[in-house]
């Protein structure tokens, strides 16, 4: 199932969770995306989309593919690498990415193509084998990041500059697990006004889905709705000679094969 939040142009503030039917309709459900979910009436046009979910709590995983950490010029991690992003940062597939003026004073703002993981399942201590019997669904992310407070503003944690307002545009869609097969078989891109800036592939990364449950879950329980961004490939703007920064007025599109386009255009605030 293609599992989405949707609003319908007679009702743009009402937005509902639906199954996407391919043909710009959508089934409506009630209930929450994690369920149970039952479907209410007949498809309707989908008006606009929203963010799938509203996670609560996004874990991010850094230098997790091997070609990022390469050109950093650094050596794969001997485990993963966590940081945490405030969940109010996320905002939907097609809203606006708006820079703060706290992030205005240099150029800094970067992008990150991401697959994004939705636990479905509380679990704790799962291990590898069985970790993927709780995960709902994969979506889209990019893990947007103010370079300059992640590195230098931030008392050494990543989080502040990942967490600002629309940092972590999601979507379009949640992807049931039946419908994505290998998720170390995946593209991912970024295109910033059209140019390709990050083009790989899941398989590239250093430690697989399961692995990364199974690490995330030791001691720790993860809640359902929990969203697990897997870290990101090379050719994030900083790492650039010269470095490619988000200005105002760009547009930013992030694609995950089998589960669809984030497109979002940058607009700096004030």
């Amino acid at each position: 199932m293609r599992l989405i939040r949707f609003s319908t142009e007679a009702a743009p503030d009402r937005p509902v969770t639906g199954v996407d039917c391919g043909d710009g309709h959508a089934l409506p459900l009630a209930g929450s995306i994690l369920g149970p979910l039952e479907p209410v009436g007949e498809p309707v046009p989908i008006g606009r989309l929203h963010a799938p979910l509203h996670p609560p709590a996004i874990m991010g995983i850094g230098l997790n593919y091997r070609a990022h950490a390469a050109e950093q010029g650094k050596e794969p991690p001997e485990r993963p690498m966590m940081f945490m992003k405030n969940p109010a940062s996320v905002c939907g597939p097609v809203d606006e990415i708006v820079v703060p003026r706290v992030c205005q004073e240099r150029e800094q703002v970067d992008f990150e193509c991401e697959l994004g993981v939705v636990i479905g399942r509380a679990c704790r201590n799962v291990p590898e084998d069985r970790a993927l019997d709780h995960v709902l669904g994969c979506t889209a992310a990019n893990d947007v990041s103010a370079r300059w407070w992640q590195k230098h503003a931030g008392g050494g944690q990543f989080c502040r500059g990942k967490s600002f307002d629309t940092f972590c545009p999601i979507g379009p869609c949640v992807v049931t697990l039946d419908e994505l097969g290998d998720l170390g078989r995946l593209r991912v891109q970024t295109r910033v006004n059209g140019e390709t800036m990050q083009d790989s592939n899941t398989s590239d990364l250093i430690f697989s889905v399961p692995q990364l449950i199974a690490f995330l879950s030791e001691g720790t329980t993860l809640v359902p709705g929990t969203l697990i961004l897997t870290g990101t490939p090379g050719g994030v703007g900083f790492a650039r000679t010269p470095p490619v920064w988000l200005r105002d007025g760009d547009v930013v599109e992030v694609e995950v094969e089998k589960i669809g386009v984030l497109r979002n255009r940058v607009a700096f605030e004030g």
